[in-house]
């Protein structure tokens, strides 16, 4: 399958799933999300595939949600406008967990917002040393979604988490490795070879076992997985209602400093 904006490429038993809208830093519109979506029940449903590379095309894995679309749904109807985290995001979310085989996020660049969300839905994360992180949630207006609440704090603990998610700030591949966002790092230039090495490495093992892992290891989630997505979707509605968040998103689109009111 090759869409507008996702495509997939199998060789062997190793399938590249790419996000490419490289203009918007591969943020997450409809038409992307939908075809993600597709993407992953493409290779779960193939059984030739044994291992999953998750990536984006140029300087970006993935910027989160585009806010260019997202701006227009909050202007036509705030109270729906986060739907699409309910709608969208989690079932993405879950499909990924659920995929029975191991799924490899490939950081190649800016990962940000529900793109680090989707990255840590993912059962392994190598990034490329020059690749950027940020939660960018709170920055307008917004709490945690696509399971980043639970998952980000199970990666890094709830103290780390908790600085991640409130001030924002961006940190570094290096600093992903060094606090467990990422399992490996490595140069730009060897970044390619080494993400092949570990997906076929991934494609050539034991794939019922993974799978039954990956199953076990969900079970652990507590809470589970599904009550988390389901609380940040609520949480995010309430949020979308705010003038906090239709103020910020205006003042993003148009580079303006962002002023939050608290209501």
């Amino acid at each position: 399958m090759d869409g507008e904006t996702v495509s997939v490429d199998v060789d062997g038993a190793v399938a590249t799933i790419t996000l490419d809208a490289q203009a918007r830093r591969n943020a997450l519109t409809i038409e992307m999300r939908q075809e993600l979506k597709a993407a992953v029940e493409q290779v779960r449903a193939d059984d030739t595939v044994r291992a999953v590379v998750l990536t984006g095309s140029g300087r970006a894995f993935c910027a989160g949600q585009d806010l260019a679309q997202h701006a227009e749904a909050l202007r036509a109807d705030p109270s729906t406008a986060l739907h699409i985290v309910g709608d969208d995001y989690n079932p993405l979310v879950s499909a990924l967990a659920a995929l029975p085989k191991p799924v490899l996020a490939a950081v190649n660049g800016t990962c940000v917002g529900a793109g680090l969300g989707i990255a840590l839905a993912c059962d392994l994360r190598i990034a490329a040393e020059s690749a950027k992180f940020a939660t960018a949630f709170t920055a307008i207006g917004l709490t945690c979604d696509s399971g980043l609440s639970a998952t980000l704090a199970r990666a890094v603990g709830l103290a780390r988490a908790s600085e991640l998610v409130l001030l924002g700030e961006p940190f570094t591949a290096a600093q992903a490795l060094e606090w467990g966002v990422v399992g490996k790092v490595v140069p730009d230039a060897e970044f390619a070879d080494a993400v092949r090495a570990l997906a076929t490495r991934l494609a050539a093992g034991p794939t019922v076992a993974f799978a039954e892992a990956k199953a076990a290891l969900h079970a652990s989630f507590q809470p589970p997985l599904a009550d988390v997505l389901a609380a940040e979707a609520a949480a995010q509605a309430r949020l979308g209602l705010t003038a906090d968040h239709q103020g910020a998103v205006e003042s993003f689109l148009a580079k303006q400093p962002v002023t939050f009111h608290g209501k």
